[in-house]
């Protein structure tokens, strides 16, 4: 038998618990909104119609939002969340409804046809998802009970039943007005029997408080300088550490190859220009200026406009002098610089086994990747 699938996505509520000024599904969240990235999950040919149920406040805004997705409507919601499935209850026509979190923007097509297919052949379908940690029943701080975790399952949404038996339980839950309902499962086992559960998945996480709305997107970038030997000098400087050498390297600046290439991969990643752009070889402040000032400056420039180092990788393709001892300093050196863990810094050394410039002793080429975060 084929069965016609209805959504109902619950979007009425304040999120007073994120302290935004508005819903907190409609605040700028990944280039769009949650409420617009929860409706484009069920966006796809199995899904018949969409029912979002929204405040007053909101319905015009939301309205607006829908206007390009086929098969949706907005509903007016109620005073809770139990108000307001069931408002969009008596709206949807197909077999099987689904109810489904607007704050939950995370969920895939994978999750919701495991959904649909649970109540196709149980009559529900809960997504959730098992416990890993133990689980305590407190009363004013105090452990009173700890539940065999074995038997404890996170619950999420959506939530999948027949709609006549969905309705029927929320008429009587209506009707009843005597206890309150976090979710649809509960309506259900109250006046219909005993939901069954389906996989649900750990990345369905619901958008709860303003922490949750941070763009924890990563960037990365890729940076790669030379220098050539040739200064009247006893030393090179990498990463910061002065190293014995026959000679030292032609720059502007004092020289840090590995810094440079570190400096433009940081730069690069967060969509910024070059170190060129920031430190000219024509003026003369950064005449033999030391590069991890310069970077210590780049990390400030990132920090401004939001991005903080994750961690860094370099590669140094150098046939002299050899620089294996030297390493550790260096991570340490960068690492400061950077403001993160040693073990954040990647530093490997190589040699081009004679060929070309490099082996020949000519000159020095250093590789860099970085990956920044948002925030601190």
């Amino acid at each position: 038998m084929k069965y016609t699938v209805s959504v109902i996505i619950c979007a009425a509520g304040k999120g007073a618990r994120a302290g935004f000024d508005k819903n907190k599904l409609l605040v700028p969240f990944q280039g769009s909104t949650a409420l617009e990235k929860s409706l484009s999950a069920f966006d796809f040919p199995t899904v018949n119609e969409i029912v979002i149920a929204a405040s007053h406040e909101d319905f015009s805004e939301i309205s607006a939002l829908c206007k390009k997705y086929e098969r949706t409507s907005v509903v007016l919601g109620g005073e809770t969340r139990s108000a307001s499935v069931y408002n969009a209850l008596q709206t949807v026509q197909s077999d099987i409804v689904l109810i489904h979190d607007g704050a939950r923007p995370f969920v895939t097509r994978e999750v919701i046809e495991r959904c649909i297919q649970s109540v196709k052949s149980f009559g529900s379908g809960i997504c959730a998802i098992p416990c890993t940690d133990t689980v305590a029943v407190a009363e004013k701080s105090k452990i009173q009970s700890v539940p065999d975790r074995n038997t404890l399952w996170q619950i999420q949404t959506p939530q999948g039943f027949f709609r006549e038996n969905i309705l029927a339980a929320y008429q009587q839950a209506i009707e009843t007005a005597n206890a309150s309902y976090t979710d649809d499962s509960s309506v259900f086992a109250a006046f219909c029997g005993k939901p069954v559960l389906c996989d649900g998945a750990k990345e369905n996480i619901k958008l709860t408080h303003a922490s949750d709305f941070a763009d924890n997107t990563a960037r990365c970038g890729f940076g790669v300088d030379t220098h050539a030997f040739g200064k009247e000098q006893t030393y090179i400087t990498l990463g910061g550490v002065k190293i014995p050498s026959e000679t030292g390297l032609i720059a502007h600046s004092d020289g840090d190859v590995l810094i440079h290439a570190l400096m433009d991969a940081l730069l690069s990643a967060a969509g910024l220009k070059d170190i060129g752009h920031y430190f000219p070889d024509t003026d003369e402040q950064w005449k033999n200026a030391d590069s991890m000032k310069m970077l210590e400056t780049v990390v400030g420039i990132l920090a401004e406009i939001g991005y903080s180092v994750k961690n860094v990788s370099v590669s140094v393709q150098a046939e002299k002098p050899r620089l294996a001892k030297h390493i550790d300093e260096m991570k340490n050196r960068l690492s400061s610089a950077l403001k993160v863990d040693p073990t954040a810094v990647g530093i490997t050394a190589g040699t081009n086994e004679g060929l070309g410039y490099v082996g020949e002793g000519k000159g020095i080429t250093v590789y860099a990747y970085a990956l920044l975060r948002s925030g601190k």
